[in-house]
């Protein structure tokens, strides 16, 4: 049994609508397209309550500069680590190195976005998972894959712009890529962590607050609904799949 979650950074559920093959992937496991992140809908303190299960006022980064915890809680990376399962990290914003504890990971690849472009960058993301994840010496329970192209092109261009949901369209294919090639056993979360408007995000509006949320995995009835899914859901559910004592710090709850 593994986990892989896929966060499509600044991805907006209506932003996919009109993907064939997003609506086809989305049919195949349980949904949602009303899904809530946590204020503010910043891209390192949404990471950050994803993985801590907490809201930032409680975890303590409220912008997209680390803050040290002042009452330390264990994040997901954290406490399946400590279970002794294999976790890795596959990301092109390093900014999200401070997401756990040195020592939490198995695999842990970096792709700098500015060095060698973010869609490529994604792309190479998406391969790198499918390669460790097929690889029986690494033995990986736990995945984590961050797609950043389309928040990238949102700031650059406008959410909803063309070149925006351009970008949208090449992580759905990345994400479908990923999905055809991992073992059958493992269940997959495909989320974002913020939306967006104009060229900006961080607001308390709908087109920043609300994203999407799809589960795929024997657990999760196809065409079932995810209704009243925060992203704070995310480390219990992954959690529960694997089965490990969530932190009991920790404020969201399974999906399960």
């Amino acid at each position: 049994m593994s986990v892989v979650l896929i966060l499509v950074d600044g991805m907006r559920p209506d932003s996919f609508q009109d993907l064939e093959k997003a609506r086809e992937i989305a049919k195949r496991g349980a949904s949602t397209m009303t899904a809530t992140t946590v204020m503010p809908s910043i891209t390192l303190p949404c990471h950050m309550s994803l993985f801590h299960s907490v809201d930032p006022s409680r975890h303590g980064t409220t912008t997209n500069v680390y803050a040290p915890q002042v009452r330390p809680i264990n994040g997901l990376f954290d406490v399946l680590s400590g279970a002794k399962k294999q976790c890795a990290m596959y990301y092109t914003w390093q900014e999200l190195r401070d997401l756990m504890r040195p020592g939490s990971l198995a695999v842990s690849s970096f792709r700098r976005g500015k060095t060698v472009g973010y869609e490529k960058a994604s792309r190479l993301v998406a391969q790198e998972v499918i390669r460790d994840m097929n690889d029986p010496a690494y033995q990986i329970s736990f995945a984590f894959a961050y797609l950043g192209h389309p928040d990238e092109a949102g700031h650059d261009y406008g959410w909803m712009s063309p070149e925006y949901l351009s970008a949208v369209k090449t992580a759905w294919e990345d994400i479908d890529n990923i999905l055809r090639n991992l073992p059958q056993d493992c269940t997959v979360i495909i989320t974002a962590d913020h939306g967006g408007h104009d060229r900006t995000h961080g607001h308390d509006i709908p087109e920043d607050m609300i994203i999407p949320m799809i589960a795929i995995g024997p657990d999760f009835t196809p065409g079932s609904s995810l209704d009243g899914a925060n992203i704070k859901d995310i480390a219990p559910t992954v959690a529960k799949l694997l089965g490990v004592e969530p932190d009991e710090d920790w404020e969201g709850k399974s999906l399960i």
